[in-house]
């Protein structure tokens, strides 16, 4: 019998093989699960033979039902945190919950497996030595927008989770303000029948998108490339000679503004580097 301790268990993004054994044991093991959405998760658990307790646990009540299931860990129950696919916390409710058990001093185990994002790096064909992940992009275009301007001097590759409803308006917002050239991947149904995984220029990229509504259909895993570095290096050396000449002609930040429209530079980098001149 477990005891005292918080598990936050990976299960399958798809294909129900991918669950650890650990997990399985785990999950037969401690007092409750809790899960993102029960009646997803029963299917799961049934499918496994697992019959341990479950409640509710998501978004809209993780606050309130926190506290609550400190008291249950401190009162000697162990428990595991469930998502409805993949990794707990990573873009799914968890972080307070873990937060809140770490103050209190309750250990917190993880208990590892499957991850949308991780699996479609490990597929996209882009550099994954050094990356950033993002969660889901805005909804609203023109907060969509601001976030993709910040990708352009960006040397990393970034990545993002998309819904099926806002796809195609983030790959043309990516068009519009990456261009032509910038590779892109878009992975959805990972592990699933209709697994899909497309790695290429933006243009091509809305081509698939368009041809068929279908392929609009999944959640997407949306994996950006990162500008060359030696391109980086060579707009810095063009700021270096522009700033100082459109400072004497304006003010920064109209300055930093038409030098990171020539360079595709940053604006707030280019308009620290002209109050800097």
């Amino acid at each position: 019998m477990m005891s005292a301790m918080l598990y936050i268990v990976a299960t399958p993004i798809g294909n129900l093989d991918d669950i650890s054994v650990r997990a399985i044991s785990v999950l037969k093991s401690v007092d409750l699960i809790l899960a993102e959405d029960t009646r997803h998760s029963k299917k799961l658990l049934s499918h496994l033979d697992i019959s341990t307790p479950l409640k509710a646990f998501h978004d809209h009540n993780e606050r309130d039902k926190t506290q609550a299931i400190i008291s249950e860990l401190n009162a000697g129950q162990s428990i595991a945190l469930i998502s409805d696919a993949g990794t707990p916390l990573i873009s799914d409710p968890g972080y307070v919950l873990v937060a809140e058990a770490k103050k209190a001093g309750i250990q917190v185990s993880p208990i590892p497996g499957p991850s949308a994002l991780i699996a479609a790096l490990s597929v996209a064909g882009l550099a994954s030595d050094h990356f950033t992940f993002f969660g889901f992009l805005p909804s609203k275009q023109a907060a969509r927008i601001k976030v993709l301007q910040s990708l352009v001097s960006r040397t990393e590759t970034s990545i993002y989770y998309e819904s099926p409803k806002r796809i195609l308006a983030t790959m043309t917002d990516m068009l519009s303000v990456l261009g032509k050239e910038r590779k892109v991947c878009l992975a959805k149904e990972l592990t699933k029948a209709f697994e899909t995984i497309h790695t290429g220029n933006i243009p091509s990229l809305i081509e698939y998108l368009t041809v068929d509504a279908n392929h609009q259909k999944g959640e997407f895993v949306v994996i950006v490339s990162g500008v060359d570095k030696s391109d980086t290096l060579e707009g810095e050396a063009i700021l270096d000679t522009l700033l100082p000449i459109l400072c004497t002609e304006m003010g920064a930040s109209k300055a930093a503004k038409l030098a990171a429209k020539i360079t595709g530079i940053d604006k707030k980098h280019c308009y620290q580097r002209a109050i800097d001149l």
